[in-house]
């Protein structure tokens, strides 16, 4: 465990954990209490049902030189209500987030160069106010990054994102 945490220390990346778990009340709880009581730092959590309405997925992101994957995924199987985890961090994976932005508009020219800068990221206008828009974006953390970083000079009023999902190919 220990050549574990050196390791994760040595290469400071984040990891993607995805867990199965029961769709039952007090799940999310009872996980949740984990990372507390361990001291897991979790960058992000994404939770939603499967195809099979009995099952959840959740979509943990974890930076691994302040928290260990494996160490993370061992624990997860503690828990009764886990039926899976896996890190997926180097399997072949759509990975995609979603992300609201509400801009600030001064007047007509601003509107239309937010629209364009939305178009250019193949996001979208989503909501129309007299003094703002929100646009919603859907991919990679980067891609979402990189249009807030453009629309930061227009004035972002807020902003929500869901943390990343993933699942992996074939």
């Amino acid at each position: 465990m220990l050549i574990d945490r050196v390791e994760a220390q040595k290469n400071p990346t984040k990891h993607t954990l995805v867990a199965l778990v029961e769709n039952k009340p007090g799940v999310l709880n009872r996980v949740a209490s984990l990372m507390r009581r361990r001291n897991f730092n979790i960058e992000s959590l994404a939770v939603g049902t499967t195809e099979d309405p009995t099952i959840s997925r959740m979509t943990f992101v974890i930076d691994a030189s302040k928290t260990n994957a494996a160490l993370v995924e061992r624990n997860l199987y503690k828990l009764v209500n886990v039926i899976d985890v896996q890190d997926v961090t180097d399997l072949p994976t759509v990975v995609r987030e979603l992300a609201l932005i509400k801009v600030r508009v001064t007047d007509a020219q601003h509107r239309g160069e937010i629209k364009q800068i939305a178009d250019m990221f193949q996001s979208r206008v989503v909501d129309v106010a007299k003094e703002s828009v929100i646009i919603e974006v859907t991919g990679e953390e980067q891609k979402v990054d990189s249009i807030l970083n453009v629309l930061q000079d227009y004035g972002i009023l807020e902003v929500v994102r869901t943390g990343r999902i993933a699942m992996t190919r074939g």
